[in-house]
């Protein structure tokens, strides 16, 4: 028995060292199966007559657009699927849930609700777990400038293009704040297996997609 369970124990070292810790996988797993996603679309939850109304006469995207993030960021609550992530460049596709306690990061990235939403000219800032709860960031060291990042949200895609990332203590909260532009910043613990630093990606917004009630009426 003792050899049995040395060798689980080697076993589980090594796919965490290979990958993520196998336990927190499962778990986060679950938890991914069981996030609210009603918000992910306006067909599950539909704008609101006072919303329709005050869009009637709104012609730009850019303020459609805004119009739209204002209200994802009032209704949507801490927990619940914002939107989704994808780095083609590495391989991951993970629904974005608001904030980021620790219950909100099993699920998966955690959106940073004291920063913006996508479409507002500011920073928005998303944190995700490197070898735990699916390892949403694992790799995120990856991403060099030049490559991009979408940002999939209900009234729009957003495509953010790499600056470049930057090892920070993790009380550099100077990298949440508003820079006067579409700014992502992409926040981690460094390094692996450590929380001791924080790697930061940096990206600005070149190129957005206005969807369904964002798009300008004809």
């Amino acid at each position: 028995m003792l050899i049995i369970a040395g060798a689980l124990l080697l076993i589980d070292a090594a796919v965490t060292l290979a990958w993520q810790e196998p336990l927190t996988a499962v778990i986060g797993k679950v938890q991914q199966s069981n996030i609210n996603r009603q918000f992910l679309s306006f067909t599950t939850t539909p704008l609101s007559p006072l919303d329709t109304r005050a869009l009637v006469n709104v012609r730009s995207e850019k303020k459609r657009i805004s119009y739209l993030a204002r209200r994802e960021e009032r209704q949507v609550p801490i927990g619940d699927a914002m939107g989704r992530i994808v780095m083609s460049k590495i391989g991951a596709s993970f629904d974005i849930v608001q904030g980021t306690d620790a219950a909100s990061l099993e699920k998966g990235p955690g959106h940073y609700a004291e920063t913006s939403l996508p479409g507002l000219g500011q920073t928005v800032a998303i944190a995700g777990h490197r070898t735990t709860y699916l390892a949403p960031f694992r790799h995120i060291d990856a991403l060099k400038p030049g490559d991009q990042i979408d940002v999939k949200m209900p009234y729009a895609n957003f495509t953010y293009t790499v600056q470049y990332h930057k090892i920070v203590l993790p009380t550099a909260l100077w990298v949440i704040k508003n820079v006067g532009y579409d700014r992502l910043v992409l926040s981690a613990c460094n390094p692996l297996y450590s929380a001791a630093q924080r790697i930061i990606v940096f990206a600005k917004m070149t190129h957005f997609q206005p969807l369904g009630a964002a798009r300008a009426k004809a």
